[in-house]
């Protein structure tokens, strides 16, 4: 296994890494490998295993109607956020 140090990582960048390795429950240092990991084999065709109980999660009814208009709007927004940038 290599070892990889980064250098005038922001800030920001840092307390972000470390928000989001909290809500996924593991460290910042294995955010960042699957991180960079997923991002080395976007272009490969990979295919994630979902569980059963992510599939039974997804199948379920919503408690509330679906605002089709607003879904389609965040889809837009997600899709074209770093054109804004």
């Amino acid at each position: 296994m290599g070892t990889l140090t980064i250098r005038n990582l922001d800030d920001n960048v840092k307390q972000a890494l470390r928000e989001r390795a909290a809500k996924r429950g593991v460290s910042m240092e294995q955010e960042v490998r699957d991180i960079l990991a997923q991002g080395v084999s976007a272009g490969a065709e990979t295919r994630r295993k979902i569980s059963f109980a992510e599939l039974m999660r997804l199948s379920q009814k919503p408690a509330a109607p679906i605002d089709l208009k607003r879904a389609q709007e965040e889809v837009w927004d997600y899709l074209y956020e770093d054109d804004r940038r």
